[in-house]
């Protein structure tokens, strides 16, 4: 199964080992419920889906790539105990609490979660003295004299023999008590990963001309060279650094992280162009409905799959101008909520004081949020923005030093007007980009293929389609009935595939 079916498949187990009778037991005892086991390819999300599910689930994630534990550090030390037996004292040899289990007590007491996910990553590329003893943890769930506390779900993850000859094979007791998923590269579903997460649109763009280069593992006489989708998305994090910082990156520089060297120098190359696109194009003034004439007629005799970049470079500037509203958007309304609270509680505290009390609720809930790993992304940026704003507020309700509410509360209003005013401006533009993008779009093309294709990826992208849904889109709208989307993709990944040969 692809790794977006994996992760619902974690995620339902989860919930089902989680979930709990009228009487406050596990509904699946303790004992039924099996450590998942995730086998898959390196580099294709295995990792990144269990922060995921952690965040969106609200329990707590350990994870610990397993090969560097020694059988000390995982089982934890041998010592002496004196126990009392029909009046008799006997030595008897207990164990320290091993580092793994210690991690999971030392989390549940600093953030009060009681319920999470244990994850070891590489469990089938552990040493021999450590073997059985892992063997033990999957099966029994203890390590030497100590057990992994009920309400903590064992995810272990390995690679399939043929890409790591550390690969130990497990025996068929181990098998028959684990839950195998077998999880496949998939670029379709990495992409809309991608998506949310804000990869560089050269990578996506590049990778929709040539998804062949996703994922690639060959064996070389000296060694495996390889294209991961971890190896996409870390070059796609520099790559938006080094623009940011005006550093130049080469071939040598993506071969760094793109290790297979044809692929690499593939999309060195189409960097280049991909460069070139955007300053012969002027995406921003396209965007801002200000291009020349020739750029559309420039657009329309381009070669199919310099159109495809210069889309992706255009939905990327609409990507960021919608995800810029939809912050705004989910600030503006969580904010109106506190101040609500705000008033609420005029009553029995000044403002100050009660602005200063979600603060700190808010605070609270940012840290525990990054210690036990409950909080995704997206979630955590927007506490982060909440609480800088709230503090912003608390700051002018000093200076103006009001000790009367009603008046205190008026700056207030005051502040949260010019964050209304901040929404309706991202709004705004995000519309405008979008209207100026489809003009552009009609010039040069008309009803054509390409239109279909940018329509298609408008909805495709999280935060263009949340814009559209919620605050609407003429043109997309009047366009919508070109989206016959079996059959125009056939015509559209036909049309990428000649482009590739004749590359």
């Amino acid at each position: 199964m692809n790794i977006k079916r994996a992760k619902q498949e974690i995620t339902n187990t989860i919930k089902a080992y989680l979930a709990r009778d009228a009487f406050g037991e596990y509904q699946i005892p303790p004992v039924r419920q099996r450590p998942i086991l995730l086998m898959g390819p390196p580099g294709i999300g295995k990792t990144q889906i269990m922060e995921q599910i952690a965040a969106e689930t609200g329990v707590g994630l350990i994870a610990y790539t397993i090969t560097h534990h020694t059988r000390q550090s995982a089982l934890g030390l041998p010592y002496i105990d004196h126990h009392t037996y029909d009046g008799q004292e006997y030595a008897v040899t207990s164990y320290t609490m091993s580092e793994i289990l210690a991690s999971v007590y030392d989390l549940m007491e600093r953030t009060g979660v009681r319920e999470g996910i244990l994850f070891l990553d590489e469990i089938n590329c552990i040493s021999e003295t450590l073997t059985p003893m892992m063997l033990q943890f999957l099966q029994c769930k203890t390590f030497g004299n100590q057990k992994l506390p009920e309400g903590w779900v064992i995810v272990a993850a390995g690679n399939p023999p043929e890409y790591n000859k550390s690969v130990r094979e497990f025996d068929v007791v181990t098998l028959d008590r684990v839950k195998r998923i077998d999880v496949q590269e998939d670029y379709q579903v990495w992409k809309e990963y991608a998506y949310q997460r804000g990869l560089h649109s050269a990578v996506i763009s590049y990778l929709d001309i040539r998804p062949d280069n996703f994922y690639k593992i060959e064996a070389a006489a000296d060694g495996l060279q390889f294209a991961t989708a971890r190896g996409w998305e870390d070059l796609s994090a520099l790559l938006i650094t080094y623009e940011a910082l005006d550093l130049p990156v080469d071939r040598e520089v993506v071969g760094q992280y793109i290790q297979l060297p044809r692929i690499a120098k593939d999309f060195a190359n189409y960097l280049e162009l991909y460069r070139k696109y955007q300053r012969v194009y002027r995406i921003d003034e396209i965007i801002a409905g200000q291009w020349e004439a020739v750029r559309a007629s420039e657009f329309a005799a381009a070669p199919f799959d310099e159109k495809l970049s210069v889309i992706g470079l255009i939905l990327s500037r609409l990507s960021e101008h919608a995800q810029t509203a939809q912050r705004m958007d989910a600030l503006t309304d969580v904010l109106y909520a506190d101040l609500t609270r705000v008033k609420g509680a005029l009553t029995t505290a000044p403002v100050a004081k009660a602005l200063a009390a979600i603060i700190e609720d808010r605070s609270k809930e940012l840290e525990s949020g990054r210690t036990s790993g409950t909080l995704d992304t997206e979630r955590k940026r927007r506490l982060q923005l909440e609480i800088a704003q709230l503090e912003q507020y608390l700051h002018a309700v000093e200076r103006e030093n009001e000790s009367d509410n009603d008046k205190a509360f008026d700056v207030l209003r005051t502040q949260f007007g010019a964050q209304t005013a901040k929404r309706a401006e991202s709004v705004t533009t995000a519309g405008q980009s979008l209207d100026n993008a489809f003009a552009f779009l009609e010039q040069a093309t008309g009803e054509s293929q390409e239109m279909v294709l940018f329509a298609t990826e408008l909805t495709a992208n999280p935060y263009t389609a949340w814009y559209i849904q919620n605050c609407g889109c003429e043109a997309y709208f009047r366009h919508n009935q070109a989206l016959l989307f079996d059959d125009t993709r056939s015509k559209i990944l036909d049309e990428i595939q000649k482009a590739k040969e004749n590359h």
